[in-house]
């Protein structure tokens, strides 16, 4: 079996969802409001900790089957931001380690679109489905990757 550790850097993840949010809200038309209401600041990290742990969760579910360990993430009543998501997956020898970085790639990406989607269910509903269906794309490109065999070689001798 081969081993494969990700990682997901909290505080990354939340700065890509402050970038975003930002930018959605500077651009939305016809609604002065609209920046201050979409863009996620510090004073909302406490509701963004819930969506972080259903990230979480929802990528442990997925890898369920290769798991060897993963962090402990919980809500808690306080800001962590050095508490980073990691997940050491066991997975078949015949995995391709190449993938590895790709994988590592998509699930930060699926964390900021998760918890985008998941913060504009409150703050801009027309827009949450579509960062939800992005999350979604994500993962079932993380799923693909970790189920990715390479082909047997045979060996010839001469």
């Amino acid at each position: 079996m081969k081993k494969i550790t990700l990682k997901v850097n909290k505080a990354y993840v939340y700065e890509e969802v402050a970038e975003t949010t930002s930018y959605i809200g500077a651009k939305t038309k016809g609604d002065e409001q609209a920046y201050d209401r979409i863009f996620t600041t510090d004073d909302d990290r406490m509701m963004l900790e819930r969506f972080w742990v259903e990230a979480c969760d929802a990528t442990t579910e997925l890898l369920k089957p290769f798991i060897f360990h993963v962090s402990e993430q919980k809500v808690s009543h306080g800001l962590e931001l050095e508490k980073d998501y990691e997940i050491t997956l066991e997975l078949s020898n015949a995995f391709e380690h190449k993938l590895t970085g790709s994988i590592e790639t998509s699930l930060f990406n699926f964390f900021v679109s998760f918890i985008v989607g998941r913060w504009y269910k409150f703050a801009d509903k027309a827009e949450a489905e579509t960062y939800l269906a992005d999350a979604k794309t994500f993962m079932n490109d993380i799923r693909s990757k970790t189920w990715f065999r390479t082909k047997p070689t045979r060996l010839t001798h001469f």
